[in-house]
């Protein structure tokens, strides 16, 4: 061989190694970086209607398909039953009197440290896109596309990074397209977190089009406290959240008949919402309901009759609700996947609260009780989680933030308080919190659920009503996981009581809700 051919063989060895190392470095890097968060959050979303807590139901796939390849929480809580309080708590990591947003009616203080700030901060792409609902402008994210309020499930109007624009179809679909459509062009030299936040399933459970064939004529099973008569329970007598008595004909169960004959308190509101659909949406919504309509007058119902009457056209527009979200969240996950991100991505699912379906005769939350107090929460990430591994810790939603910034390989503020999960993940014998605190403020509001305080432990729950009531109750949840028997002023309860008092008492001292001048 010629000198000539010997030093080109040289060099096209040296050039193949350079290349080899470069991609050796790439895939080195690959591996190493960051991990994506993905933190998917409904308005609602009960435990009953999710098939990998309760399968009496509906049936979730894509939701048990996180919890299944991850981790599900069995005793995943709030700190507060109510939409922009529970949102400030996650953002924020501190319980609703430490972030200043105890109820819906306030401003949240967007100067305040957040997660999405920090992750921002250290390098993170962040995003949020679907509901806000805490009337400020939304800080620390790159993008924001939010819902205006509560939003419209039809046609709802977007802010979009300061402007208002106006979007076409069902808000689920909406919101997932906007998602993916930021994913595919956002900046992918950094990780990313995103805020998925859907409309669906808050009341009135207006359902996609699309789905009208699921659920006809399928009966649901009622609750066994439907008839619940509240005996030994004030408070829980003098709400107005109930199926039977405030669960509009119109606004809630779509019975806006053309004569005008079923006359309601809300018929105007849902005529207004309604009004945004273009005239395909309302063609095939007056095909589905005008049949339900007519049926319903027809039947001339009263009582006990027309209260599960209105439970089952509840359940039935609910779960076609989740359904949607079901349906959406699997296509987050499939393009996670075809881009080769679903691995590197912390995914989480969860709800601002729990919601009463029929359960003591309600619908909504806000009260202590466990319907409205437990949350779903599962989460995906096969580089810390296990498949199907199943916590029973308990957990509540001031400990997302943490979790998030641990993940994310960043220092926790001192603030914040809750603690990281991840503990949970590599710990076998972690130490935990055994009990949660609770705080209600939302009174008088259009449901009138008394402000309350109080304590859950593995097995007990005191709770202590106050403002214009003096009332305790407490709870015994393994053998009344119903919550329908007050044991609170029974005598051999008192060194129970006493022992509780105490270490609720503790909590308040520990999360500095000490302020009495509230209570």
């Amino acid at each position: 061989m010629n000198k000539g051919y010997k030093n080109i063989s040289v060099m096209i060895g040296l050039v193949s190694l350079l290349f080899a190392g470069c991609n050796s470095v790439k895939e080195n890097e690959k591996a190493q970086k960051k991990p994506n968060i993905l933190f998917i959050m409904t308005d609602d979303h009960s435990l009953q209607t999710f098939s990998a807590y309760d399968d009496r139901f509906i049936e979730t796939p894509n939701l048990d398909r996180i919890g299944e390849e991850g981790a599900i929480f069995r005793n995943s809580f709030v700190t507060n039953s109510i939409c922009g309080p529970s949102r400030a708590v996650m953002l924020t990591g501190k319980h609703s009197h430490k972030n200043g947003h105890i109820n819906n009616t306030l401003t949240f203080d967007g100067s305040q440290m957040t997660f999405p700030k920090i992750l921002r901060k250290n390098g993170y792409q962040t995003s949020l896109i679907g509901k806000w609902h805490l009337r400020s402008l939304p800080t620390g994210f790159d993008n924001y596309e939010v819902l205006i309020e509560q939003g419209d499930y039809y046609n709802s109007d977007f802010i979009d990074n300061g402007d208002t624009i106006t979007s076409e179809g069902y808000v689920t679909n909406v919101i997932t397209d906007k998602s993916i459509d930021w994913l595919e062009n956002r900046d992918d030299d950094k990780p990313f977190c995103l805020l998925v936040h859907h409309k669906a399933t808050h009341r009135i459970w207006q359902p996609d089009t699309a789905l009208f064939h699921l659920f006809k004529n399928k009966e649901f099973d009622v609750p066994e406290t439907f008839f619940d008569d509240y005996k030994g329970r004030q408070a829980a007598a003098e709400q107005r959240m109930s199926i039977d008595k405030d669960m509009d004909l119109v606004y809630d169960l779509k019975l806006l008949d053309k004569e005008g004959e079923i006359q309601t308190q809300y018929r105007s509101a849902y005529e207004n919402m309604i009004a945004r659909m273009n005239p395909e949406q309302r063609a095939a919504w007056d095909k589905e309901y005008e049949p339900v309509i007519a049926d319903f007058k027809s039947k001339n119902l009263k009582g006990k009759e027309l209260a599960l009457y209105k439970y089952q056209r509840y359940m039935q527009d609910y779960l076609r609700c989740v359904t949607s979200v079901d349906n959406n969240v699997g296509r987050l996950l499939d393009y996670l996947e075809e881009k080769g991100e679903l691995d590197n991505t912390l995914i989480v699912y969860t709800s601002d609260q729990g919601f009463y379906m029929g359960e003591h005769g309600w619908f909504d939350k806000r009260f202590m009780y466990e319907q409205s107090l437990r949350t779903p929460l599962v989460m995906r990430y096969p580089k810390a989680i296990k498949p199907n591994t199943q916590l029973h810790q308990l957990v509540q939603n001031i400990d997302y933030a943490p979790t998030f910034l641990n993940v994310a390989g960043i220092d926790v503020p001192a603030e914040m308080q809750g603690q990281s999960l991840v503990k949970l993940f590599e710990e076998k014998e972690p130490e935990w919190r055994d009990a949660i605190y609770y705080h209600y403020y939302e009174y008088p509001n259009e449901h009138m659920v008394k402000r309350h305080y109080g304590i859950r432990t593995g097995r007990y729950k005191l709770i202590h009503f106050y403002n214009d009531i003096d009332a305790w109750e407490l709870y015994d949840l393994v053998d009344d996981p119903n919550e329908m028997v007050n044991l609170y002023n029974r005598e051999s309860m008192k060194p129970l009581v006493e022992k509780l008092k105490k270490q609720l008492e503790e909590l308040q001292e520990q999360y500095e809700d000490t302020d009495r001048s509230t209570y």
